[in-house]
């Protein structure tokens, strides 16, 4: 049986397990994301278990709140095009 733990998820894209265990932990708000519980669900193929306080998940579904993501690569595109 193949499994993931979500701490983990984000490094396997495109990648799909047949169980998912997210432990819910209360953390900073800009790590409980609605976004990282997609991922997690995404992810499960039959079952996604998570383990921890009802109310975070409820605060993570709430929380569709997206940074923007400063990576540069737009700059490094254009540097490769001249």
């Amino acid at each position: 049986m193949n499994m993931l733990i979500v701490l983990l998820c984000t490094k396997h894209n495109g990648s799909e397990f047949d169980v998912v265990i997210m432990p819910i932990v209360q953390a900073a708000p800009v790590l409980l994301t609605r976004t990282l519980l997609y991922t997690a669900m995404t992810r499960a193929k039959k079952l996604l278990i998570l383990v921890g306080n009802p109310n975070v998940v409820e605060f993570m579904i709430q929380n569709a709140d997206s940074k923007k993501r400063n990576t540069g690569l737009e700059f490094k595109l254009k540097t490769l095009t001249k």
